[in-house]
């Protein structure tokens, strides 16, 4: 399957599912204190047993074809943690996830599972926003002693400052689907009409001051 082919019907799965929602007209309150007419959870998608599997394979794939120097798989917290374990099997690679940052009690671990010096490591996340909390996740990896080879995820907003945060730590990133594809799937299976996608459009460029 080709990446436009994959990057529709990933995102008619995140329509069908409702990980993914879209309100122009009443605004979702991100955690960051921006105002979104998209939310997005892509954990939702693990309780659809053929999507789950559609996605895993389809990560599988762009590890295999963009990575085939790879090791080992990390998924970043929490989100990243099912389904990277699920491409890991799949793969027959080994698994570690990394924390957002140390356990304050026990080993004080950021990274759970064995990550061996050297050892060529893909992390996967689930959405990729401005970039910031999956890039720390390769801080961590680096400083642990891996060497992180690039990042795959299911899907990326697309912002201009998640690929400059991306480009200037020297890691590739390569995403399942994207948000202009999500919003034509939502225009062509009717989840919102064609007169939105301005408001859409215009999000996207200035997602910090949209609507305030």
């Amino acid at each position: 399957m080709d990446t436009t082919t994959t990057a529709h019907q990933v995102a008619s799965f995140l329509l069908e599912t409702e990980a993914v929602k879209l309100s122009p007209e009443k605004p979702f309150k991100w955690s960051s204190g921006w105002n979104s007419p998209i939310y997005c959870d892509n954990r939702v998608t693990l309780s659809f047993p053929h999507i789950r599997s559609f996605i895993k394979q389809q990560l599988a794939e762009q590890i295999k074809n963009n990575f085939p120097e790879a090791e080992a798989i990390a998924g970043v917290a929490t989100a990243g943690i099912a389904q990277g374990a699920l491409v890991a099997d799949l793969l027959e690679m080994p698994f570690l996830y990394v924390r957002p940052e140390p356990k304050k009690h026990g080993m004080g671990n950021q990274i759970e599972g064995k990550l061996i010096p050297g050892q060529k490591v893909v992390l996967l996340e689930d959405l990729i926003s401005t970039g910031g909390s999956s890039l720390k996740s390769a801080e961590a990896v680096r400083a642990a002693g891996g060497e992180v080879v690039g990042m795959v995820a299911i899907f990326t907003y697309g912002f201009a400052l998640a690929d400059e945060n991306f480009r200037k730590a020297g890691i590739a990133l390569h995403c399942l689907s994207n948000y202009s594809a999500l919003t034509e799937a939502a225009v062509a299976n009717g989840y919102i009409q064609e007169s939105a996608l301005e408001a859409l459009a215009e999000w996207r460029k200035s997602p910090e001051t949209w609507g305030v």
